[in-house]
């Protein structure tokens, strides 16, 4: 599998696209996202070190997904009509953390999502911007900035 160098804000692939690819992050983070009628991001996943990153159709649907480089990273880009073996572990892992982003979408507070969001991803709080974090949990960034005041003040 050949690696690649990708600098930070280098679009790997655009919503509408006919061909996609998987990525296998090496270094660096991507992010996948889309954004809605109204102009508006909303953060699907953020993909650090050792994380594979793919818009979820076949490879003859239109993607749904941008990708992104947050991060100057180097890549893996698989083929998604390869039979070049992706660790499966990984791709079944990344499924449930997806899952379960979906039922805390649908039930969990905006405390719980944040706390969720910090074992999730917990060696990139500092490196993505604050506006993509409430993004990626469905709040504002000033209901964000409130939530993490309450929660170092219950920490005091």
């Amino acid at each position: 599998m050949k690696k690649i160098k990708v600098v930070k804000k280098q679009i790997l692939q655009r919503k509408g696209d006919l061909y996609s690819k998987s990525y296998k992050v090496e270094s660096g983070l991507l992010r996948s996202y889309t954004i809605d009628e109204k102009g508006k991001e909303h953060i699907f996943m953020f993909g650090p070190e050792g994380w594979i990153v793919t818009d979820y159709v076949s490879p003859k649907e239109p993607c749904e997904l941008y990708i992104d480089a947050l991060e100057d990273s180097v890549i893996i880009p698989i083929e998604k009509t390869s039979t070049q073996d992706i660790d499966l572990k990984k791709f079944i892992k990344r499924i449930r953390v997806l899952q379960n982003r979906v039922i805390m979408l649908m039930s969990a507070s905006a405390v719980d999502r944040y706390e969720h969001f910090i074992s999730t991803y917990p060696n990139i709080i500092q490196r993505v911007p604050q506006h993509m974090i409430a993004s990626y949990l469905g709040i504002t960034p000033e209901a964000l900035s409130s939530l993490k005041s309450q929660r170092l003040r219950s920490k005091q």
